[in-house]
C-alpha cells in the first residue's frame, strides 16, 4: 500500500513540473505552449511545443509577451 501511495505521489509532482505558457503575438494570436519557450539565439526564433505535441517555431519580432498560466 506504501508503494502505492508513493508511486502516486511521484507521478503527481512529475505531472506538475510542465508548465503551460500562452504566447501573445502583435498581430493579436495567442499561442498556448506545453513548457517555456526557448529563443534560439542563432536564428531569432522560439521554439517550442504546442498543446498538440507538435515542435513549433516563431519569429522574436513577433512575440509581444510570453505568460505563465
Amino acid at each position: 500500500m506504501k508503494k502505492l501511495i508513493l508511486t502516486a505521489c511521484c507521478l503527481l509532482s512529475l505531472a506538475g513540473c510542465s508548465s503551460e505558457y500562452i504566447i501573445a503575438t502583435t498581430d493579436g494570436q495567442l499561442i498556448t505552449t506545453d513548457g517555456k519557450p526557448k529563443l534560439d539565439e542563432d536564428t531569432g526564433m522560439y521554439r517550442f511545443e504546442d498543446s498538440q505535441g507538435r515542435d513549433q517555431q516563431i519569429q522574436k519580432s513577433t512575440v509581444k509577451q510570453i505568460l505563465e498560466r
